[in-house]
């Protein structure tokens, strides 16, 4: 059984459509590329249909995986979060007091995790370590390359 993932209104959205064009758009390509291969002649030593039908089995677990994980996707309603502790969706600014430096995460689910803009996913190690926990508390969190101090400054829903 899969676990609930929660999601914004643009998350879910964006899940949708990437889906919707695997589905409508890739699944199509494969099956032109799966014909093109099989015209070619015999199918006992084409490589290429081989190769084709190999690509359309992983876009089909591809497509598998996004559907299971959008049956269990819940919207969730970020005006509604609690932000006396850290939770899915919650903003959380930190101090890492190993070395000073202040850092700003949202915490979203895997698939929306992106680093650049500041996302990171609940299942990281950063993330499982801030998970319920309040403003002033400290999170030990053990990474790659030790244990770093964060402790956290403020929670938003922003």
């Amino acid at each position: 059984m899969s676990k609930v993932s929660y999601y914004t209104v643009e998350g879910l959205k964006k899940l949708r459509e990437e889906l919707n064009h695997l589905k409508d758009v890739e699944r199509p390509r494969a099956s032109q590329a799966i014909a093109e291969a099989r015209d070619k002649g015999d199918l006992s030593e084409n490589a290429e249909y081989d190769a084709a039908k190999e690509a359309q089995g992983l876009l089909e677990l591809q497509i598998s995986k996004m559907e299971a994980t959008l049956s269990n996707a819940r919207l969730i309603d970020e005006s509604q979060l609690d932000t006396s502790k850290v939770l899915v969706h919650s903003t959380v600014e930190v101090i890492n007091n190993n070395n000073g430096t202040k850092m700003k995460y949202k915490l979203v689910a895997q698939s929306e995790a992106d680093l650049k803009t500041g996302k990171i996913s609940v299942d990281s190690p950063i993330g499982k370590g801030l998970l319920g926990k309040k403003e002033g508390e400290i999170a030990l969190i053990n990474v790659p390359n030790g244990t770093i101090e964060l402790e956290i400054v403020s929670i938003s829903r922003d």
